[in-house]
């Protein structure tokens, strides 16, 4: 079978091109960048709208279509009105005008007569298009989905480390996580055995759960020792800090996410079972023994790395403020002295070394990400060269009981690796 696929290079639409590619099926993926010399890919920007008369075109010799495209929260030139509703009424109308035979949406439990979120009204409204228009079609909405490189999978396992994590109501909220694979698995089998017209079906989990013990079983999945410990916090306080997160680049948690999950995400009439003939897979054998180390680390990683950077951030912001006036400034001008600097010119470098220690402390916090790298090269050089002038006028610096000195090696250390594992600005043209 032809199948157009849209969202290809997307967390599921990439697993549901694999499936559909090792079922023998032709996939003609429908992707925002193709990648230079990739064949049968057709380039669209579903946040520009493509007509439906466009979409008629693109859709000679389908004989289905799946619109995988979704995304958690709004960025820039991304918008749930686009993606989610407009363009997505188009592909329908063009796929009932076209005569494709058979079309599946990708929606989201929620996506209902009781739908509060702009998230889930968004996909609402084109659920709504399709049922309405002669095809026959399904309207997959699936629950919390779990798979490796999902963004929301990353978050669950984050939470899942916590030394102790804050949860609204002490987590008791019914959530019912289905695996990437069993979604994947689900859509197949509607594609290969289509419902005679538009049906709406819920896929997820075995059996809905409290998020804590979601969050459990995933900790012991990843191999963490100890229990997860939850500390119950009141609504107000938690839709706060998803407020405060949401100001966060790159976060996918935020007011809206958060009433999202205070509100669960759990179903009574679950599809997924008749659909594979088997029960999905239980969320404690989501994570195979061979992944769950490499899991656990990448997730350690993302728990730990912002709280490093704060505290990078701290460091140099407290430095400045120190050496501007806190600190006896007749110590710092005779230690300065030690160095070979006097007068104007101590001044110069105590003021101006100070307002670089504060500069440097608000950039790692509020740097775009393409600056990040010369940053941490920047405070290492930096550290570097206050250590090499200390070892050379300020020798005895080194064996003070406090570790003065000894400590810029940590600190060195910390900077390499946040360098490490910042992400490298793309090269122009690639």
């Amino acid at each position: 079978m032809r199948v157009l696929l849209t969202g290809a290079s997307g967390f599921i639409g990439r697993a549901v091109a694999a499936a559909l590619l090792r079922r023998g099926h032709e996939v003609v993926a429908v992707l925002r960048r193709p990648p230079a010399g990739a064949s049968g890919a057709v380039q669209a920007d579903f946040a520009q709208v493509p007509s439906r008369a466009w979409w008629q075109r693109q859709l000679q010799g389908v004989e289905a279509a799946i619109n995988t495209v979704g995304i958690i929260r709004e960025q820039r030139g991304q918008g749930f009105q686009a993606l989610h509703t407009d363009a997505p009424v188009e592909l329908f109308h063009a796929c009932a005008a076209a005569g494709v035979g058979v079309v599946i949406q990708l929606s989201a439990l929620g996506a209902d007569a009781s739908a509060r979120s702009r998230y889930h009204l968004s996909k609402k409204a084109a659920d709504d298009v399709l049922r309405a228009l002669p095809l026959r079609a399904a309207i997959v909405q699936p629950s919390l989905v779990y798979g490796a490189g999902g963004g929301s999978a990353g978050l669950f396992d984050k939470m899942a480390l916590a030394p102790l994590l804050p949860l609204p109501a002490g987590g008791h909220m019914l959530v019912q996580p289905v695996h990437v694979d069993d979604l994947v698995a689900g859509i197949v089998a509607l594609l290969e055995s289509p419902p005679a017209r538009v049906a709406t079906l819920a896929f997820a989990g075995p059996r809905p759960l409290a998020l804590r013990d979601y969050l459990a079983d995933l900790r012991q999945a990843l191999g963490e020792p100890g229990p997860l410990r939850v500390l119950p916090v009141t609504t107000p306080l938690f839709r706060a800090a998803a407020t405060l997160a949401g100001q966060l680049p790159g976060s996918i948690f935020d007011a809206e996410t958060a009433a999202m999950l205070l509100a669960g995400n759990a179903t009574h009439d679950n599809a997924l079972p008749g659909l594979l003939g088997r029960p999905p897979r239980q969320p404690r054998e989501f994570i195979e023994a061979q992944a769950a180390e490499p899991a656990r680390r990448a997730a350690a990683v993302q728990l730990w790395l912002p709280l490093l950077r704060i505290a990078v951030a701290l460091l140099w912001i407290w430095t400045g403020i120190v050496s501007l006036g806190l600190y006896p400034v007749q110590d710092s001008y005779a230690l300065l002295a030690r160095v070979g600097l006097h007068g104007a010119l101590a001044s110069v470098a105590l003021y101006g070394a100070a307002l670089l220690d504060l500069a440097l402390g608000v950039l790692t916090l509020a740097a775009p990400a393409r600056w990040r790298r010369p940053l941490w090269l920047a405070q290492l050089a930096l550290v570097a060269g206050y250590t090499v002038l200390i070892t050379l006028f300020l020798p005895e610096q080194w064996l003070h009981p406090y570790g003065p000195i000894t400590k810029n090696l940590p600190v060195a250390a910390a900077l390499a690796l946040l360098w490490a594992l910042e992400r490298p600005a793309p090269r122009r043209g690639a």
